[in-house]
């Protein structure tokens, strides 16, 4: 989506804010002992008090109002009976329409105390959204979050999941520009246009490079096994870089 209107960008901002405020409380609730289909639930409660339409659910039948992921999970979760232990990392992503505009935002999440190198590696994982984000703006290389991204990473010893990609969304949960590497890429030669609304989610881990599919048919985990973290904002793009929606407020 590219954003020409004020009554749009309005419109996305509402819905940015909704799917931000669901993520942050869901994250609030999470205690020892619940489960994801709990947790899931609060979710569903909050997006239906907001007039929103849970986004997997409707667009491709996923079951559940979120995507809860947790551990060895690394995207694509499905809530379920699986109970949330201490010191697990669980990551939320949350993508809901109100009025025929999509936002979309996730975190992993820390429940209780966790060891020094995965706390590590959610401080760092939050800082690579951040470095794609500051990309971001009207004329620049889409292929410059990539690899902005991809420095960063491989200073820190890490790695990234090279076939989950950021996203256009606004108007459908993806669309144009389909594809954002979140990785080095050099074959990409598209440039940002002023109002296009895309998403930021690099995945960061300690040695994954791939995602794979469960055997449930959406559930995604890293290969070779290792810990990976996600963060995810929907923002547009201006003449003086992003504008993000998706702050809880």
């Amino acid at each position: 989506m590219t954003i020409t209107q004020q009554e749009e960008l309005e419109g996305m901002k509402v819905i940015g804010r909704i799917v931000a405020n669901t993520m942050r409380d869901m994250a609030k609730a999470i205690e020892p002992g619940m489960t994801t289909r709990e947790l899931d639930q609060i979710g569903r409660d909050m997006l239906e008090r907001e007039g929103a339409v849970p986004a997997p659910e409707s667009t491709y039948g996923f079951p559940g109002a979120t995507c809860i992921s947790v551990n060895e999970e690394i995207a694509h979760g499905i809530p379920g009976d699986r109970v949330i232990a201490a010191g697990d990392l669980i990551n939320i992503d949350v993508s809901a329409s109100k009025d025929g505009l999509y936002a979309d935002t996730g975190a992993t999440w820390r429940v209780g105390q966790v060891s020094p190198e995965l706390d590590r590696l959610c401080r760092d994982g939050k800082r690579a959204m951040q470095i794609g984000i500051d990309q971001v703006g009207s004329g620049k290389p889409i292929s410059g979050i990539g690899k902005a991204i991809g420095r960063f990473a491989s200073a820190r010893g890490y790695t990234l999941i090279c076939n989950l990609a950021s996203h256009g969304v606004g108007r459908s949960l993806h669309e144009y520009p389909q594809e954002i590497a979140t990785w080095p890429d050099n074959r990409d030669k598209r440039r940002m246009n002023r109002g296009l609304v895309l998403t930021v989610e690099p995945f960061l881990s300690k040695g994954a490079l791939w995602a794979n599919e469960g055997d449930d048919g959406w559930t995604l985990y890293g290969e070779p096994p290792a810990p990976v973290v996600q963060y995810e904002h929907t923002v547009v793009v201006t003449d003086r870089g992003a504008m993000v929606l998706t702050l809880p407020g």
